[in-house]
Protein backbone atom coordinates (compact mmCIF):
# COMPACT_ATOMS: atom_id res chain seq x y z
CA UNK A 1 0.00 0.00 0.00
CA UNK A 2 1.16 3.43 -0.60
CA UNK A 3 1.43 5.81 2.66
CA UNK A 4 1.87 9.45 1.54
CA UNK A 5 3.70 10.85 4.76
CA UNK A 6 3.23 14.37 5.57
CA UNK A 7 6.55 14.64 7.49
CA UNK A 8 9.89 13.21 6.44
CA UNK A 9 12.07 10.80 8.92
CA UNK A 10 14.42 13.64 8.59
CA UNK A 11 12.64 16.42 9.55
CA UNK A 12 11.36 14.58 12.63
CA UNK A 13 15.49 13.95 13.59
CA UNK A 14 16.22 17.77 13.32
CA UNK A 15 12.99 18.15 15.97
CA UNK A 16 14.15 15.71 17.96
CA UNK A 17 17.56 16.82 18.12
CA UNK A 18 16.49 20.56 19.12
CA UNK A 19 14.38 18.90 22.28
CA UNK A 20 17.06 16.87 23.21
CA UNK A 21 19.99 19.05 24.63
CA UNK A 22 21.67 17.50 27.80
CA UNK A 23 21.64 13.95 25.90
CA UNK A 24 22.05 12.61 22.57
CA UNK A 25 19.93 11.34 19.66
CA UNK A 26 21.77 8.69 17.80
CA UNK A 27 20.80 7.40 14.34
CA UNK A 28 23.67 5.62 13.09
CA UNK A 29 22.46 2.05 12.21
CA UNK A 30 24.97 -0.48 14.43
CA UNK A 31 23.31 1.69 17.60
CA UNK A 32 20.29 1.23 16.17
CA UNK A 33 20.63 -2.65 15.50
CA UNK A 34 22.34 -2.62 19.24
CA UNK A 35 19.23 -1.50 20.89
CA UNK A 36 16.75 -2.76 19.14
CA UNK A 37 16.72 -6.56 18.67
CA UNK A 38 17.13 -8.37 22.01
CA UNK A 39 18.40 -12.19 21.54
CA UNK A 40 14.77 -12.60 21.64
CA UNK A 41 13.73 -11.68 18.50
CA UNK A 42 15.57 -12.09 14.95
CA UNK A 43 17.53 -8.93 13.92
CA UNK A 44 16.48 -7.93 10.31
CA UNK A 45 15.01 -4.54 10.49
CA UNK A 46 11.65 -5.25 10.68
CA UNK A 47 12.03 -3.77 14.49
CA UNK A 48 14.24 -1.24 13.78
CA UNK A 49 13.85 2.17 15.72
CA UNK A 50 14.45 5.53 14.17
CA UNK A 51 16.39 7.06 16.78
CA UNK A 52 17.92 6.34 19.94
CA UNK A 53 17.58 8.74 22.53
CA UNK A 54 20.26 8.53 25.15
CA UNK A 55 18.62 11.00 28.22
CA UNK A 56 20.31 13.01 30.61
CA UNK A 57 17.65 14.66 32.13
CA UNK A 58 14.23 14.85 32.28
CA UNK A 59 13.93 17.84 29.86
CA UNK A 60 15.12 15.53 27.30
CA UNK A 61 12.42 12.96 28.15
CA UNK A 62 9.93 15.46 28.04
CA UNK A 63 11.41 16.95 24.43
CA UNK A 64 11.11 12.89 23.73
CA UNK A 65 7.85 12.62 25.04
CA UNK A 66 7.26 16.08 22.66
CA UNK A 67 8.35 15.14 19.47
CA UNK A 68 6.75 11.47 20.20
CA UNK A 69 3.23 13.12 20.61
CA UNK A 70 3.43 15.78 17.34
CA UNK A 71 4.56 12.67 15.29
CA UNK A 72 2.51 9.76 16.61
CA UNK A 73 5.68 8.11 17.04
CA UNK A 74 5.87 5.18 19.16
CA UNK A 75 8.49 5.42 22.27
CA UNK A 76 9.77 2.32 23.87
CA UNK A 77 12.17 2.76 27.20
CA UNK A 78 14.94 1.33 27.86
CA UNK A 79 17.48 1.38 31.11
CA UNK A 80 19.39 -1.76 31.12
CA UNK A 81 18.23 -3.65 28.27
CA UNK A 82 18.05 -6.91 30.60
CA UNK A 83 14.61 -7.81 29.46
CA UNK A 84 13.38 -11.53 29.25
CA UNK A 85 10.54 -10.50 27.55
CA UNK A 86 10.02 -8.51 25.15
CA UNK A 87 9.70 -5.69 26.89
CA UNK A 88 11.85 -3.46 25.39
CA UNK A 89 12.94 -4.34 22.33
CA UNK A 90 12.52 -2.03 19.09
CA UNK A 91 9.70 -1.13 16.95
CA UNK A 92 10.12 -0.22 13.77
CA UNK A 93 10.07 3.47 13.06
CA UNK A 94 9.89 3.80 16.83
CA UNK A 95 11.77 6.38 19.82
CA UNK A 96 14.04 3.98 21.64
CA UNK A 97 14.15 6.18 24.76
CA UNK A 98 17.36 5.13 27.58
CA UNK A 99 17.61 6.39 30.56
CA UNK A 100 20.96 4.13 31.42
CA UNK A 101 22.45 7.68 31.17
CA UNK A 102 20.55 9.28 34.04
CA UNK A 103 22.45 6.98 37.01
CA UNK A 104 23.54 9.11 39.69
CA UNK A 105 22.30 8.25 43.60
CA UNK A 106 21.09 11.11 44.58
CA UNK A 107 20.90 10.88 48.20
CA UNK A 108 21.46 7.83 50.94
CA UNK A 109 19.93 8.52 54.01
CA UNK A 110 20.54 6.02 57.43
CA UNK A 111 18.57 8.45 59.66
CA UNK A 112 15.31 7.66 57.15
CA UNK A 113 16.34 4.01 55.57
CA UNK A 114 15.97 5.23 52.29
CA UNK A 115 17.77 6.11 49.06
CA UNK A 116 16.85 8.58 46.16
CA UNK A 117 18.54 7.25 42.77
CA UNK A 118 17.84 7.97 39.31
CA UNK A 119 16.46 5.07 37.11
CA UNK A 120 19.43 4.08 35.49
CA UNK A 121 21.33 3.43 39.01
CA UNK A 122 22.20 -0.72 38.20
CA UNK A 123 20.96 -2.42 41.24
CA UNK A 124 24.12 -4.14 42.23
CA UNK A 125 25.97 -0.49 42.69
CA UNK A 126 23.19 0.88 45.15
CA UNK A 127 23.42 -1.74 47.31
CA UNK A 128 27.17 -1.41 47.18
CA UNK A 129 27.12 2.22 48.13
CA UNK A 130 24.83 1.45 50.93
CA UNK A 131 26.82 -1.26 52.61
CA UNK A 132 29.59 1.18 53.02
CA UNK A 133 26.84 3.02 55.25
CA UNK A 134 25.82 -0.07 57.80
CA UNK A 135 22.71 -0.17 54.98
CA UNK A 136 21.76 -2.78 51.84
CA UNK A 137 19.19 -2.63 49.47
CA UNK A 138 17.07 -6.19 49.42
CA UNK A 139 15.69 -6.65 45.85
CA UNK A 140 18.45 -9.21 44.62
CA UNK A 141 17.49 -10.33 40.94
CA UNK A 142 19.43 -12.56 39.08
CA UNK A 143 20.58 -9.21 36.94
CA UNK A 144 21.85 -7.91 40.12
CA UNK A 145 25.15 -6.85 39.02
CA UNK A 146 23.73 -5.38 35.44
CA UNK A 147 20.02 -4.53 35.77
CA UNK A 148 18.74 -0.87 36.63
CA UNK A 149 16.78 0.53 39.06
CA UNK A 150 14.19 2.21 36.71
CA UNK A 151 14.00 -1.32 34.44
CA UNK A 152 13.44 -3.19 38.46
CA UNK A 153 10.78 -1.29 39.43
CA UNK A 154 9.09 -1.30 36.00
CA UNK A 155 8.76 -4.53 36.22
CA UNK A 156 8.36 -5.30 39.60
CA UNK A 157 11.42 -7.01 39.50
CA UNK A 158 11.48 -10.52 42.32
CA UNK A 159 14.67 -12.37 43.65
CA UNK A 160 16.46 -14.51 46.19
CA UNK A 161 15.90 -12.78 49.14
CA UNK A 162 12.00 -11.69 48.02
CA UNK A 163 11.32 -14.70 50.41
CA UNK A 164 12.37 -12.40 53.66
CA UNK A 165 12.29 -9.17 52.34
CA UNK A 166 9.47 -8.99 49.42
CA UNK A 167 9.64 -7.84 45.37
CA UNK A 168 10.95 -4.66 44.51
CA UNK A 169 7.28 -3.21 44.93
CA UNK A 170 7.52 -4.04 48.72
CA UNK A 171 10.92 -1.67 48.57
CA UNK A 172 9.76 1.00 46.46
CA UNK A 173 8.34 4.44 48.55
CA UNK A 174 8.23 7.04 46.36
CA UNK A 175 8.41 7.99 41.97
CA UNK A 176 8.90 10.61 39.93
CA UNK A 177 7.53 9.95 36.46
CA UNK A 178 6.69 11.58 32.88
CA UNK A 179 3.42 11.11 31.91
CA UNK A 180 2.56 10.42 28.15
CA UNK A 181 1.70 14.19 28.02
CA UNK A 182 4.71 15.87 29.44
CA UNK A 183 3.73 16.35 32.84
CA UNK A 184 6.08 15.29 35.28
CA UNK A 185 4.25 14.09 38.59
CA UNK A 186 5.40 12.97 42.20
CA UNK A 187 3.88 9.95 43.87
CA UNK A 188 4.52 8.48 47.57
CA UNK A 189 7.75 9.99 49.21
CA UNK A 190 10.05 9.38 51.86
CA UNK A 191 7.76 8.19 54.47
CA UNK A 192 7.34 4.46 54.91
CA UNK A 193 3.41 4.56 55.95
CA UNK A 194 1.36 7.01 53.19
CA UNK A 195 -2.40 6.44 52.84
CA UNK A 196 -3.64 9.52 51.04
CA UNK A 197 -5.65 9.22 47.84
CA UNK A 198 -5.08 6.04 45.59
CA UNK A 199 -1.79 4.43 45.39
CA UNK A 200 -0.69 5.59 42.30
CA UNK A 201 2.80 4.65 43.37
CA UNK A 202 2.24 1.13 43.29
CA UNK A 203 0.63 1.27 39.43
CA UNK A 204 2.81 2.72 38.12
CA UNK A 205 5.06 -0.24 39.61
CA UNK A 206 4.98 -2.98 37.26
CA UNK A 207 3.71 -0.88 34.85
CA UNK A 208 6.54 -1.88 32.60
CA UNK A 209 6.76 1.79 30.86
CA UNK A 210 3.46 1.86 29.38
CA UNK A 211 1.93 4.69 31.88
CA UNK A 212 4.72 6.61 32.13
CA UNK A 213 8.87 7.09 32.42
CA UNK A 214 10.08 6.99 35.78
CA UNK A 215 12.42 9.45 36.60
CA UNK A 216 13.32 9.36 39.54
CA UNK A 217 13.07 6.76 42.44
CA UNK A 218 13.00 6.31 46.58
CA UNK A 219 13.62 3.02 47.98
CA UNK A 220 13.77 1.72 51.22
CA UNK A 221 17.34 0.98 52.51
CA UNK A 222 17.44 -1.94 54.72
CA UNK A 223 19.94 -2.09 57.72
CA UNK A 224 22.60 -5.05 57.80
CA UNK A 225 21.86 -7.49 59.74
CA UNK A 226 23.59 -8.44 63.10
CA UNK A 227 24.87 -11.89 63.44
CA UNK A 228 26.78 -14.19 61.61
CA UNK A 229 25.12 -15.36 58.69
CA UNK A 230 24.55 -19.10 58.04
CA UNK A 231 23.46 -20.99 54.21
CA UNK A 232 23.54 -24.41 53.41
CA UNK A 233 22.48 -27.25 51.07
CA UNK A 234 20.00 -30.27 51.13
CA UNK A 235 19.48 -32.90 48.68
CA UNK A 236 15.80 -34.45 48.16
CA UNK A 237 14.34 -37.19 46.33
CA UNK A 238 12.35 -35.29 44.13
CA UNK A 239 10.99 -31.46 44.22
CA UNK A 240 8.04 -32.61 45.36
CA UNK A 241 9.69 -33.73 48.70
CA UNK A 242 11.66 -30.50 48.37
CA UNK A 243 8.77 -28.02 48.02
CA UNK A 244 7.54 -29.38 51.43
CA UNK A 245 10.34 -28.80 53.20
CA UNK A 246 10.31 -25.53 51.96
CA UNK A 247 6.54 -25.18 53.00
CA UNK A 248 7.64 -26.61 56.24
CA UNK A 249 10.49 -23.93 57.02
CA UNK A 250 8.76 -20.95 55.54
CA UNK A 251 6.09 -21.45 58.33
CA UNK A 252 8.42 -22.62 60.78
CA UNK A 253 9.00 -19.03 62.24
CA UNK A 254 12.70 -18.63 61.27
CA UNK A 255 12.28 -16.04 58.18
CA UNK A 256 14.77 -17.29 55.92
CA UNK A 257 16.31 -14.84 53.59
CA UNK A 258 16.66 -17.42 50.98
CA UNK A 259 14.93 -20.81 49.81
CA UNK A 260 16.11 -21.51 46.31
CA UNK A 261 15.39 -24.66 44.40
CA UNK A 262 16.99 -26.60 41.76
CA UNK A 263 15.91 -29.56 40.48
CA UNK A 264 18.44 -33.06 39.63
CA UNK A 265 18.78 -31.78 36.14
CA UNK A 266 19.90 -28.51 37.12
CA UNK A 267 22.36 -29.67 39.51
CA UNK A 268 23.62 -32.08 36.50
CA UNK A 269 24.37 -28.98 34.44
CA UNK A 270 26.19 -26.96 37.40
CA UNK A 271 28.07 -29.87 37.79
CA UNK A 272 29.24 -30.08 34.20
CA UNK A 273 29.81 -25.98 34.26
CA UNK A 274 31.54 -25.41 37.37
CA UNK A 275 33.39 -29.00 37.40
CA UNK A 276 31.47 -29.50 40.79
CA UNK A 277 29.96 -33.13 41.90
CA UNK A 278 26.68 -32.19 43.52
CA UNK A 279 24.73 -34.17 41.10
CA UNK A 280 26.76 -37.50 43.02
CA UNK A 281 24.22 -36.74 45.80
CA UNK A 282 21.50 -37.92 43.29
CA UNK A 283 18.24 -35.32 44.13
CA UNK A 284 16.94 -32.02 43.85
CA UNK A 285 19.60 -29.47 45.86
CA UNK A 286 17.74 -26.84 48.36
CA UNK A 287 20.22 -23.88 49.06
CA UNK A 288 18.97 -21.73 51.73
CA UNK A 289 19.97 -19.26 53.85
CA UNK A 290 19.36 -17.19 57.33
CA UNK A 291 20.97 -13.68 57.56
CA UNK A 292 21.24 -14.54 61.47
CA UNK A 293 21.39 -17.87 62.23
CA UNK A 294 21.02 -18.29 66.00
CA UNK A 295 21.22 -21.81 67.71
CA UNK A 296 17.76 -21.73 67.69
CA UNK A 297 16.92 -21.55 64.86
CA UNK A 298 19.35 -23.57 63.19
CA UNK A 299 18.15 -26.20 65.45
CA UNK A 300 14.91 -25.92 63.74
CA UNK A 301 15.86 -25.73 60.42
CA UNK A 302 17.86 -29.06 61.05
CA UNK A 303 14.88 -30.88 62.56
CA UNK A 304 12.85 -29.94 60.18
CA UNK A 305 15.14 -30.87 56.98
CA UNK A 306 15.93 -34.55 59.00
CA UNK A 307 11.88 -34.51 59.60
CA UNK A 308 11.44 -33.87 55.39
CA UNK A 309 14.20 -36.85 54.62
CA UNK A 310 16.75 -34.68 53.74
CA UNK A 311 20.28 -36.05 52.97
CA UNK A 312 23.51 -34.97 52.84
CA UNK A 313 22.96 -31.61 54.78
CA UNK A 314 25.71 -28.92 54.84
CA UNK A 315 25.87 -25.83 56.76
CA UNK A 316 28.07 -23.34 57.13
CA UNK A 317 28.76 -19.97 58.08
CA UNK A 318 32.69 -19.42 56.25
CA UNK A 319 32.13 -15.96 54.29
CA UNK A 320 34.37 -17.84 50.97
CA UNK A 321 31.82 -21.36 51.13
CA UNK A 322 29.02 -19.02 50.73
CA UNK A 323 29.77 -16.99 47.88
CA UNK A 324 30.54 -20.26 46.13
CA UNK A 325 27.08 -21.16 46.99
CA UNK A 326 25.31 -17.87 45.46
CA UNK A 327 27.86 -18.21 42.76
CA UNK A 328 26.06 -21.49 42.40
CA UNK A 329 22.73 -20.39 41.99
CA UNK A 330 23.75 -17.07 40.03
CA UNK A 331 25.71 -19.58 37.09
CA UNK A 332 22.46 -22.11 37.13
CA UNK A 333 20.99 -20.47 33.79
CA UNK A 334 24.09 -19.97 31.96
CA UNK A 335 24.99 -23.27 33.16
CA UNK A 336 21.37 -24.76 31.43
CA UNK A 337 21.73 -22.45 28.62
CA UNK A 338 25.13 -23.63 27.61
CA UNK A 339 24.67 -25.05 23.97
CA UNK A 340 21.21 -25.31 23.78
CA UNK A 341 18.41 -23.39 22.64
CA UNK A 342 15.76 -22.47 24.99
CA UNK A 343 12.91 -20.92 27.03
CA UNK A 344 13.00 -19.93 30.67
CA UNK A 345 9.69 -19.57 31.88
CA UNK A 346 8.35 -17.65 35.85
CA UNK A 347 5.20 -19.11 37.38
CA UNK A 348 4.37 -18.55 41.01
CA UNK A 349 1.67 -20.26 42.81
CA UNK A 350 0.62 -20.14 46.50
CA UNK A 351 3.17 -22.45 48.63
CA UNK A 352 0.83 -25.02 49.15
CA UNK A 353 0.44 -25.46 45.39
CA UNK A 354 4.49 -25.47 45.01
CA UNK A 355 4.80 -29.36 45.20
CA UNK A 356 1.30 -30.12 42.83
CA UNK A 357 3.17 -27.78 40.61
CA UNK A 358 6.97 -29.83 40.30
CA UNK A 359 4.97 -32.93 40.31
CA UNK A 360 2.64 -31.30 36.96
CA UNK A 361 6.01 -29.82 35.75
CA UNK A 362 8.30 -33.75 35.93
CA UNK A 363 4.75 -35.53 34.26
CA UNK A 364 4.69 -33.06 31.49
CA UNK A 365 8.23 -33.21 30.32
CA UNK A 366 7.55 -36.67 30.58
CA UNK A 367 4.27 -37.17 28.51
CA UNK A 368 5.71 -34.53 25.83
CA UNK A 369 9.08 -35.81 25.42
CA UNK A 370 10.10 -32.38 26.56
CA UNK A 371 13.37 -31.68 28.27
CA UNK A 372 13.23 -29.45 31.53
CA UNK A 373 15.28 -27.96 33.85
CA UNK A 374 13.50 -26.67 37.09
CA UNK A 375 14.99 -24.04 39.53
CA UNK A 376 13.34 -21.15 41.21
CA UNK A 377 12.33 -19.29 44.28
CA UNK A 378 10.67 -21.99 45.98
CA UNK A 379 10.49 -20.11 49.51
CA UNK A 380 8.01 -17.53 47.69
CA UNK A 381 6.43 -20.38 45.23
CA UNK A 382 8.30 -18.63 42.02
CA UNK A 383 9.22 -21.37 40.21
CA UNK A 384 11.40 -20.82 36.43
CA UNK A 385 11.16 -24.25 34.36
CA UNK A 386 13.71 -23.88 31.72
CA UNK A 387 12.41 -25.84 28.41
CA UNK A 388 15.02 -26.95 25.93
CA UNK A 389 15.91 -28.54 22.19
CA UNK A 390 19.03 -28.42 19.94
CA UNK A 391 20.85 -25.95 19.25
CA UNK A 392 20.33 -27.01 15.30
CA UNK A 393 16.52 -26.52 15.24
CA UNK A 394 15.97 -23.39 14.73
CA UNK A 395 12.29 -22.87 15.45
CA UNK A 396 10.63 -23.64 18.64
CA UNK A 397 9.50 -27.22 18.45
CA UNK A 398 5.62 -28.07 18.91
CA UNK A 399 5.95 -30.05 21.81
CA UNK A 400 7.51 -27.14 23.41
CA UNK A 401 5.05 -24.87 22.92
CA UNK A 402 2.53 -27.34 24.00
CA UNK A 403 3.79 -27.83 27.11
CA UNK A 404 4.33 -23.77 27.67
CA UNK A 405 0.14 -23.59 27.14
CA UNK A 406 -0.59 -26.66 29.34
CA UNK A 407 1.90 -25.55 31.60
CA UNK A 408 0.73 -21.88 32.11
CA UNK A 409 -3.11 -23.11 32.13
CA UNK A 410 -1.99 -25.48 34.97
CA UNK A 411 -0.58 -22.73 37.14
CA UNK A 412 -3.63 -20.97 36.58
CA UNK A 413 -5.20 -23.52 38.05
CA UNK A 414 -3.70 -24.04 41.00
CA UNK A 415 -4.37 -20.25 41.44
CA UNK A 416 -1.13 -18.43 40.37
CA UNK A 417 0.26 -16.18 38.05
CA UNK A 418 2.02 -16.69 35.11
CA UNK A 419 4.33 -13.99 35.99
CA UNK A 420 6.06 -13.96 39.10
CA UNK A 421 9.15 -11.57 38.26
CA UNK A 422 9.84 -11.28 34.63
CA UNK A 423 6.58 -9.03 33.81
CA UNK A 424 4.48 -9.65 30.74
CA UNK A 425 6.62 -7.86 27.89
CA UNK A 426 5.27 -9.04 24.23
CA UNK A 427 5.89 -12.77 25.27
CA UNK A 428 2.45 -12.99 27.52
CA UNK A 429 0.51 -10.42 26.72
CA UNK A 430 -2.12 -12.85 24.75
CA UNK A 431 -2.78 -14.10 28.22
CA UNK A 432 -4.31 -11.11 30.12
CA UNK A 433 -7.55 -12.09 29.82
CA UNK A 434 -7.05 -15.97 30.94
CA UNK A 435 -4.85 -14.83 33.76
CA UNK A 436 -7.30 -11.36 34.83
CA UNK A 437 -10.41 -12.12 33.20
CA UNK A 438 -12.55 -9.84 30.63
CA UNK A 439 -14.10 -7.58 33.27
CA UNK A 440 -10.05 -6.84 34.45
CA UNK A 441 -8.64 -6.96 31.01
CA UNK A 442 -11.05 -4.39 29.60
CA UNK A 443 -10.38 -2.46 33.08
CA UNK A 444 -6.41 -2.85 32.21
CA UNK A 445 -7.07 -0.91 28.78
CA UNK A 446 -9.04 1.74 30.33
CA UNK A 447 -6.33 2.95 32.85
CA UNK A 448 -3.74 2.62 29.50
CA UNK A 449 -6.55 4.73 27.75
CA UNK A 450 -6.70 7.62 30.87
CA UNK A 451 -2.76 7.61 31.29
CA UNK A 452 -1.65 7.25 27.24
CA UNK A 453 -4.47 8.05 25.11
CA UNK A 454 -2.37 8.21 21.92
CA UNK A 455 -1.15 4.96 22.87
CA UNK A 456 2.60 6.03 22.39
CA UNK A 457 4.32 4.61 25.58
CA UNK A 458 5.73 1.04 24.95
CA UNK A 459 2.37 -0.45 22.48
CA UNK A 460 1.71 -3.59 22.75
CA UNK A 461 3.67 -4.90 26.20
CA UNK A 462 2.06 -5.21 29.38
CA UNK A 463 -1.50 -5.97 27.85
CA UNK A 464 -2.31 -6.06 23.65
Amino acid sequence: MTVFRAFSAQQVLTDLKAEVTDGQVLTDPATLKQFSFSKRLSDDDSGLALAYVEAQSTQDIQGALKIARKYHIAVVPQSQTTSTVIGSDGIAGCLILSTAKMNHILEISKEDSVAVVEPGVVNGDLDHEARKQGMFYAPDPGSKPMSGIGGNVATNAGGMSTVKYGATKDNVLGLKVVLADGREIKLGGRTLKQAFGYDLTQLMVGSEGTLGIITEVIVKLMPIPLGTPVMGVAFFDSMTALAKAVTAIRISGVYPTMLEALDGNTVIALDRYEKTHYADNNGAMLIFKLDNGGEASMNVVKQLLADQQAGHVTITTDPTEQAQLEKLRQDMLPAVFAGQNHIMEDMAVPLSQLAPLMDYIQDLGQRLDVKIYTAGHAGDGNVHPTLIWPKDVTEVPENVIIALQEMFHKTLELGGTISGEHAVGMLKNQWNNAELGEDVDQLQHQIKALFDPMNLLNPKRKIN
